[in-house]
């Protein structure tokens, strides 16, 4: 889940040293903090949730082989958001948790590909701990994070994460199918929350810019 800090101050070449201008307008880390911070990137992640959620739900009678490729691919997807999205928080004591689940989402979407996990038991057991533990680690920077604009909905959507991760490994799965519905399900409403978000941030970011003070008029 998409944690941004605040609207990203507007900084301009009139406010660096000469010659520096150039090197920070090139610098990696600056460019993935403002592609973090844009409510388009959040409503990305939210896509990339979604349409394996959908594509699962669409087709239950699949086998477990094609249910572990889509899982392994919406993992690893969404590993390269959660990477890109640490850039956006200010603060080093921000960074980590973000850091942390986007490393655990990679290596979830390998195991999710390994053909010795394509199991039923494996299926639920890594992705059930995945959002169990970003849940948390995304409730914790919510927490932390109390200037957060709509911080609601970000704590909202941890809640959902922590209660999906529970769920998928409490419940036991005798059958692909069951878990294939009981995953897609968790999915689209996962990927509906971070829409919510997103649509969130939009708007704070409009009121932002509302509310900049305007240059003097020649």
């Amino acid at each position: 889940m998409t944690v941004p800090r605040g609207p990203a101050p507007r900084t301009g070449p009139e406010h660096l040293p000469d010659g520096a201008a150039s090197r920070a307008a090139e610098d990696p880390a600056d460019v993935l903090a403002r592609l973090g911070r844009s409510w388009t990137w959040i409503l990305a992640s939210a896509v990339t949730t979604l349409v394996p959620g959908i594509l699962i739900l669409v087709w239950p009678d699949e086998t477990l082989h094609v249910l572990a490729v889509l899982l392994g691919l919406y993992l690893l997807v969404t590993g390269a958001f959660r990477f890109v999205e640490v850039f956006a928080r200010d603060e080093a004591g921000e960074r980590l948790p973000g850091l942390l689940v986007a490393v655990l989402y990679v290596l979830a979407g390998v195991l999710c590909l390994r053909n010795p996990l394509q199991t039923v038991a494996a299926l639920s057991l890594v992705v059930g701990i995945v959002w169990l533990v970003s849940g948390i680690l995304t409730l914790f920077t919510a927490l932390a994070a109390k200037g957060m604009p709509h911080r609601g909905f970000v704590l909202g959507a941890a809640v959902i994460g922590i209660l999906a991760g529970i769920v998928v490994l409490a419940l036991p799965f005798e059958s692909a199918r069951a878990l294939t519905r009981m995953l897609g399900l968790w999915l689209v409403l996962l990927g509906l929350v971070e829409v919510v978000v997103a649509l969130a941030w939009r708007s704070a970011l409009a009121r932002a810019r509302a509310t900049e003070p305007r240059g003097p008029t020649v």
